[in-house]
């Protein structure tokens, strides 16, 4: 029986420079009224990258902006500059400036992200030898869904002489995203010559080497990103990922040990380190972990049906049809939970378990999904059909496995071939 457990690895790419999507004013009470900004001249502020996975959708100045405080400026925002949105109300946005600092923007002075490409476009036009000006347009085509034009500003920036550490992190993003991993690898190495301190080039050329399979360069970058930021428990996460998948499983689960101890509810790092302890043949452990996930999430179809394999190594059979019967009903066609309730119900040792008529209905169901095109779901079927005691039925689909299986498949399914000839069952 084939390894029934799902593991969600996650390779996360994050965008490089200023977070101010994430940060918290500092600079008034929450229930204070925010400040006013008023539109007026003001000096350039430098180019943020665009910001893909912000909790809040940025809005863009449409002009340049002083923010004040009983008329005394505590900020500035420039034509073109991003601004977090804190809250909508009937005339304006709360907003969060680059530094952090809050205040209230009238609508008709911001735009949308995916709006703004006439913003960009008119200070370009005013200036366009300003390399830094393209990385902002760059920002736009990625929220209105061009990555090749986005692409195109940011070569075009460095090409005019903009050589900030961002520019080279924030290109190695889009070429990532349009499959040129070289080429992002190339990048990210470049800003991280020219700023060594940022973990973020480093977390984004490890994805780059987690998704081309360098998982022991992907491992050397997520150390020195820790290096930069030791209390990352993301950083642990995905470092973990990199070992286990080089075979270092206890190097993995040290990892997940730190990153459970920095974020007690991280529900990733659960489900991760409940697989490595699997993969290790510490069942009872797995089972601890997985029903852990399942505390935090009771709705995760994954967490009961890889629960329910670990109870299955441990032979406590009727925990683990429970288990995949739940994964089920939350995820019906959920085909590893099937398979595996089917398999349980077909081959169990204990006679109590086994239940041939609804495992053929779970193999049926199986192999609708798969629209009987996958030899190992055929070969469930036949097994099914066997353990009720139609053997001409189940040579029959077994010799339909046969027929599509590989040269290496081939010996295995003729052995089940002739068990069922003989009229018994697996």
């Amino acid at each position: 029986m084939s390894l029934r457990l799902t593991l969600f690895a996650f390779s996360l790419l994050f965008i490089q420079g200023t977070p101010v999507f994430a940060q918290d004013a500092k600079n008034s009470a929450e229930s204070a009224e925010p400040p006013k900004v008023e539109a007026s001249t003001n000096t350039e502020q430098g180019a943020t990258p665009p910001a893909a996975s912000a909790p809040l959708d940025p809005m863009v100045a449409r002009i340049d902006m002083t923010l004040k405080l009983k008329d005394e400026v505590i900020d500035t925002i420039s034509k073109g500059d991003l601004m977090t949105i804190v809250s909508e109300r009937e005339k304006d946005f709360v907003i969060l400036t680059l530094n952090g600092k809050k205040g209230a923007v009238a609508k008709s002075n911001a735009v949308k992200l995916a709006e703004s490409l006439p913003v960009y476009e008119d200070l370009i036009a005013l200036a366009p030898e300003d390399g830094r000006l393209y990385t902002l347009r760059a920002s736009a085509h990625w929220a209105m869904g061009d990555a090749a034009k986005a692409l195109g500003d940011y070569d075009k920036a460095i090409e005019l002489g903009y050589n900030a550490p961002h520019a080279y992190a924030s290109r190695g993003l889009f070429l990532s995203a349009m499959g040129e991993s070289e080429k992002a690898i190339a990048d990210f190495t470049r800003a991280i010559e020219a700023d060594s301190k940022d973990e973020i080039s480093y977390m984004n050329r490890a994805s780059v080497y987690m998704a081309v399979g360098e998982y022991a360069k992907a491992t050397e970058d997520y150390s020195s990103a820790l290096k930069i930021r030791s209390e990352n428990p993301v950083l642990y996460s995905q470092r973990a990922v990199s070992y286990k998948l080089q075979g270092k499983l206890e190097e993995a689960l040290k990892d997940y040990d730190k990153s459970i101890e920095l974020v007690e509810k991280d529900i990733s790092a659960w489900m991760g380190r409940g697989f490595v302890k699997f993969q290790l043949g510490r069942f009872k452990d797995a089972v601890d972990d997985f029903s852990k996930v399942i505390e935090l999430a009771p709705q995760s179809a994954v967490a009961f049906n890889n629960r329910g394999f670990n109870y299955q190594q441990l032979k406590e059979y009727k925990k683990a049809l429970e288990d995949y019967q739940r994964a089920v009903e939350l995820a019906p066609r959920y085909v590893l939970a099937l398979q595996n309730r089917a398999w349980l119900l077909t081959a169990c040792e204990s006679e109590e378990i086994r239940d041939p008529a609804i495992a053929v209905e779970l193999a049926k169901t199986v192999n609708e999904i798969s629209e009987y095109k996958d030899i190992s779901d055929l070969t469930l079927l036949g097994a099914a059909f066997a353990s009720a005691g139609d053997f001409e039925t189940a040579t029959g689909w077994q010799e339909k496995a046969f027929q599509i299986a590989t040269a290496e498949q081939k010996s295995v399914a003729e052995k089940i071939l002739a068990i069922y000839q003989d009229k018994k069952p697996i």
